[in-house]
């Protein structure tokens, strides 16, 4: 598929994807039937502080309590699919073939990962998104069971602590991520984040893919809120 840029077409490759995240940009689609993509760079970006997660109380001990395994890049074809499906509050997705296409193409090139909660065998929860050296960008995430999508992103979070990363781009605030502390920044300011974090090297396996509840907690410790 094509990209549109001034009524020019031109092919989306991941190299040009990739390239584009670090220029600070990333692509959408206007439905899941629209064959083509268009590319954002918003005023004021969404970031979650890696320093200053908030994990209220209640999640605290789902987390703990290892309900979900907790997996990471085994199934990316099940939490994009997962990332598409209509749920309470979204009746459509924006996740259309040619998303399908790049980031499955990232994916097998070790820059798209996901974080995925099972459950009895099934599938019930996870997120995917970008690697950039000490960049992550999220992308989408989904829940099937109560909680299995805020115990990924928390999975996500030491994981980046552990790796060294410093910047974790959610894109937008919406009400859900801003209960974990993430904020709004100016572009130019995010543009600077980006900067210094695509300067680091980085290590998204650096924690155990069996690490528990209690051992990402601790990565947390005494930088999370215990209120509710």
């Amino acid at each position: 598929m094509a990209g549109y840029q001034n009524d020019v077409i031109f092919e989306i490759t991941p190299q040009v994807l990739l390239k584009a995240y670090a220029c600070g940009l990333f692509p959408m689609a206007e439905s899941a039937d629209d064959p083509g993509l268009f590319w954002l760079e918003p005023e004021q970006r969404g970031i979650l502080p890696l320093d200053t997660v908030h994990v209220p109380r209640r999640l605290k001990r789902t987390i703990r309590g290892d309900f979900f395994e907790i997996r990471t890049s085994t199934d990316f074809q099940g939490v994009i699919d997962g990332c598409s499906a209509p749920m309470p509050g979204r009746q459509k997705t924006w996740i259309n073939r040619e998303i399908r296409r790049l980031y499955g193409e990232l994916f097998e090139m070790g820059h798209c990962h996901t974080v995925e909660a099972w459950q009895d065998g099934d599938l019930v929860g996870g997120l995917y998104g970008v690697s950039l050296n000490g960049a992550f960008f999220g992308e989408s995430m989904f829940s099937f069971k109560t909680d299995a999508s805020k115990v990924c992103l928390i999975h996500l979070v030491a994981r980046l602590k552990k790796g060294g990363y410093t910047l974790l781009d959610t894109q937008f605030v919406t009400g859900h991520l801003a209960k974990f502390g993430t904020l709004e920044v100016p572009k130019d300011e995010y543009n600077v984040l980006l900067s210094s974090a695509l300067q680091r090297e980085t290590d998204f396996y650096a924690l155990s893919t069996k690490a528990t509840g209690a051992e990402i907690l601790s990565i947390l410790d005494g930088q999370t809120d215990a209120s509710s």
